[in-house]
């Protein structure tokens, strides 16, 4: 029932923020008064149905000193209150590339298993959030771009803003260069990894799950364990995808809050904040 209710939850989101339609049929983006909020997954800002922006992209402006000191703490502020709040619950619940992830994993082909040597690369996500979202933006004087991540990394740029505009207006191709191909190139390579790996790109390379993460271990949506109950059957970490020990650390930085580790056959996890564990279903 519970991962019934979040793949509804992610494609309404999905839909919903991407809900200017008439932008894909034109080509052109939407700039109306909704442009000026974010929304609290990966969302380009670029997509053609996009109605609000993406927080990494409000973020990179507003650290490059394109903004009034209002718009940077307004970023700022969202971003810590989404995370003292929910911690990573948006990666999980919120995210549409996150969705489309999920639901290539799906397809049956054989896992890589979960080792100890992905850990090491759980990290490149913050390397990445210092270097593209916060270093390099705060070089734009020195003639660095503004929105580093967006310009040279982020594939999502390709998959809901280059491509759809391709599609209506297939003159478009023609101005590519360099970095869309080494966007495009990662993008197709992220999706074939999507196969075999479960999120990779939530995993090793998004840095806002880099910032979200930060937050899990103090969130006010959190996991909790009652350690008289627990008897340590390792049901919790089976049931994880990313390998998780949930009894041992129901906060862990890379929870992404799906919680398809519930329910507890001894009845030891449950969900503090803004959630309750009910038996076989859990109420958000």
């Amino acid at each position: 029932m519970t991962r019934i209710k979040r793949r509804a939850i992610q494609f309404m989101t999905a839909i919903g923020i991407n809900s200017y339609f008439i932008g894909f049929m034109e080509g052109r983006i939407y700039q109306g008064n909704l442009k000026k909020f974010c929304v609290p997954g990966l969302n380009c800002s670029s997509c053609p149905g996009a109605l609000g922006s993406c927080p990494l992209a409000m973020l990179q402006t507003s650290i490059a000193g394109g903004a009034a000191s209002q718009f940077k703490l307004f970023i700022v502020g969202f971003l810590a209150l989404m995370g003292i709040i929910l911690g990573r619950f948006a990666c999980g619940w919120f995210c549409p590339f996150g969705l489309l992830q999920e639901l290539i994993f799906k397809l049956p082909l054989p896992k890589v298993p979960i080792k100890k040597w992905f850990k090491p690369l759980e990290n490149l996500k913050y390397v990445i959030l210092i270097l593209f979202v916060l270093l390099l933006p705060a070089l734009g004087a020195f003639g660095m771009s503004s929105t580093a991540f967006c310009k040279y990394v982020c594939p999502v740029e390709v998959l809901e803003a280059n491509l759809p505009l391709m599609i209506v207006k297939p003159s478009v191709m023609a101005t590519v260069g360099f970095l869309f191909k080494w966007k495009l190139f990662l993008l197709v390579v992220i999706l074939l990894l999507s196969a075999i790996i479960f999120k990779p790109f939530c995993r090793f390379i998004c840095p806002l799950g880099a910032i979200y993460s930060l937050f899990n271990p103090i969130s006010l949506y959190r996991l909790q364990v009652d350690n008289q109950k627990c008897t340590a059957c390792t049901r919790c970490q089976a049931q994880c995808k990313l390998g998780i020990a949930v009894y041992e650390d129901p906060n862990n930085r890379e929870c992404m809050r799906c919680n398809e580790c519930l329910p507890c056959p001894a009845q030891a996890l449950e969900v503090k904040g803004y959630g309750k564990k009910t038996g076989q279903e859990i109420e958000l």
